[in-house]
């Protein structure tokens, strides 16, 4: 697992990490792709909401609306992030979290 760390802009609105796409959007990428395991604050480690949700999903406990709830759970957490904690580690790039 590696850790990307996060640069924000000027206004603190937009938050990309490099990738091996380049440089990609935390909320646009990051949120919906497999390899993003959690997000780091500090030193502190949390586990993507999306991993969960779809836990459950898959024992037929969760729904739509969980999984829109991670994701927003996500973007609230990545707003005061510092870093992203990805499993990439053969550089492939995106795979979409949600790929049936």
């Amino acid at each position: 697992m590696k850790t990307l760390a996060i640069t924000r802009d000027e206004k603190n609105i937009r938050a990309t990490v490099e990738c091996a796409d380049g440089v990609v959007s935390i909320y646009r990428n990051c949120a919906f792709c497999a390899y993003c395991k959690g997000v780091r604050i500090g030193d502190t480690f949390h586990v993507t909401p999306q991993e969960a949700a779809l836990r459950n999903l898959s024992t037929g406990t969760a729904g739509d609306e969980a999984l829109m709830n991670a994701a927003m759970q996500f973007n609230s957490l990545a707003a005061s992030a510092t870093a992203i904690e990805c499993t990439d580690d053969q550089n492939t790039g995106f795979r979409s979290r949600y790929r049936s």
